[in-house]
């Protein structure tokens, strides 16, 4: 399904019916967009897939609907809790995903929700952002005035924001694009757009008041969500007229790799990574940035085919180093201790000395 999990499927599913599947995380990770990376992090799917379920049992609890089932012990889908060991399957209920074709950089969004239905993956990436960094996207693509900041050009520093900022992307787009409103919500299809903003303020509601609880800074993230029209029709309620089906969070929520958090001032997430990447192999980082720029000057949808550089693989103690980041930062924001790992200070020192 994607570079750092799969996905199994046991019930397809229907125009009219979810099916059932389960996901299937990996110890595979991917910056830049590249895709699977050289190296493999110890157990970080199982943390990836245990802090999701976390989540995803906290955002049921707040009566937040999602496509969660469970996690997978001994072949019994069961809540984390009776989970024996840090699990890295989860049970989900799966929609369908159509074909999106497209002609360079043009997507065909019609065909998509033509083959879909009223039961589908929303092709959107809902982001929502709690502080704007320095080097944040949204300095470079738009004013503090866009967001009612009051603010005439960007501070030098990082900016603390009273209210987070939702935006949104594309998802199955070669190069993710973000979006203004009016075409997020024709790319949405069925699914309201003030409903996916509502959910994705909810969804980080919960996760910033649990980081919170674990000393940690929620600083931003993603959700993915599907379409149910069915949702409506199972309840009898189209009897009276048309009727709006139900958006669910999808995917998974709150971990390292969709989301950034930090610990008295330093990265807890991917964005360690990525760092260490850019100062350790610069030439490919900028052979990354120079074919995604080539790909959109040539309206060419695959950009990878025209990067001239490969990445190297991680040294052996930055490995260990991000398998105990991942590890120790699951047991800290779940407050269990899930995995063999040092405390969490040690582990953040450690990436602070890299």
């Amino acid at each position: 399904m994607t570079s750092v999990k799969e996905f199994r499927i046991d019930e397809a599913a229907t125009a009219d019916e979810l099916g059932r599947g389960t996901f299937v995380f990996t110890d595979a990770y991917s910056v830049f967009d590249w895709g699977k990376m050289p190296d493999q992090i110890p157990e970080k799917g199982a943390s990836l897939c245990a802090m999701g379920a976390y989540n995803f049992e906290l955002l049921e609890s707040e009566g937040v609907p999602t496509h969660y089932r469970g996690v997978l012990e001994q072949g019994e889908v069961v809540p984390l809790e009776e989970a024996s060991r840090p699990p890295w399957e989860m049970a989900i209920d799966l929609t369908q995903v159509p074909d999106l074709p497209n002609d360079g950089r043009e997507y065909d969004y019609d065909h998509y929700h033509e083959a879909a239905g009223e039961n589908y993956l929303i092709p959107l990436e809902i982001v929502f952002r709690n502080r704007v960094p320095i080097g944040s996207s949204l300095r470079r693509r738009t004013d503090p005035s866009d967001h009612g900041l009051d603010f005439d050009e960007w501070p030098e520093g990082v900016v603390e924001l009273e209210e987070p900022i939702v935006e949104f992307s594309t998802k199955y787009e070669e190069g993710d694009r973000y979006l203004a409103r009016e075409e997020a919500d024709a790319i949405a299809g069925r699914a309201a757009i003030s409903d996916l903003e509502s959910l994705a303020r909810e969804v980080n509601r919960v996760i910033t008041e649990q980081a919170e609880s674990a000393d940690l800074v929620h600083e931003d993230g993603k959700i993915e969500c599907l379409y149910y029209g069915a949702a409506a029709a199972a309840d009898g309620e189209r009897a009276n007229g048309p009727v709006s089906g139900e958006v669910r969070v999808a995917d998974v929520v709150g971990t390292f790799d969709e989301n950034r958090f930090s610990y008295e001032g330093t990265q807890l997430s991917k964005e360690v990574l990525r760092q260490y990447h850019k100062r350790t192999q610069p030439e490919w980082v900028q052979a990354v940035k120079d074919a995604k720029a080539e790909a959109r000057e040539s309206d060419v949808a695959d950009w990878k085919s025209l990067c001239e550089a490969e990445p190297d693989p991680l040294e052996d103690d930055v490995i260990e180093l991000a398998r105990n980041l991942y590890c120790a930062g699951a047991n800290a924001y779940t407050g269990h201790e899930l995995f063999d790992a040092p405390p969490l200070s040690s582990a953040i020192g450690a990436v602070q000395r890299l």
